[in-house]
């Protein structure tokens, strides 16, 4: 969630991309370089803080952190050398999701289009957000998040400079 990547991006990520080599101790990268699968661009994202002390913690309670070029989040198939699949996750994830009282289904894009909402509702300008998601324009990144037209046209009549 603290990414904004997509499921399938993140499914491809291997060990290696996010765990530092130069460091004795499991050290995490704090940017990671993916080509998205969706627009084949090179992305250098930023793993933040909670991103990097997630994947610490979970690399730490498994064997994985000498594993680089397994996948970050293995199946069970394959001995671990395969991702686990896109429905893997999704389960996964709403079953998360309802174990935390959340009651409606939340899916893998959930994840990235809740990224964009708290970025926006952090005050971060849309044309951000959108260069971010990589979206064709902001009232696409604005359509995406959930914002409504009804919610600007909202803050804009309680401007009144």
């Amino acid at each position: 969630i603290n990414t904004g990547l997509r499921i399938s991006d993140i499914l491809s990520i291997k060990v290696g991309d996010v765990v530092d080599p130069t460091f004795r101790r499991l050290r995490i990268k704090e940017r990671i370089l993916i080509v998205e699968k969706k627009t084949k661009k090179t992305r250098d994202v930023l793993l933040n803080d909670s991103a990097r002390h997630a994947l610490k913690k979970y690399l730490t309670s498994s064997d994985l952190q000498y594993k680089e070029h397994f996948p970050l989040f293995p199946s069970r198939i394959g001995g671990g050398r395969m991702s686990i699949q896109r429905v893997r996750a999704w389960t996964l994830l709403n079953t998360a999701a309802k174990q935390s009282g959340i009651r409606e289904n939340v899916g893998t894009h959930t994840m990235r289009k809740t990224y964009g909402y708290q970025l926006y509702q952090a005050g971060v300008d849309v044309t951000r957000i959108q260069n971010m998601l990589n979206h064709s324009s902001p009232n696409v990144t604005l359509r995406y998040i959930g914002i409504t037209r009804d919610e600007t046209d909202a803050a804009v009549r309680a401007l009144n400079l």
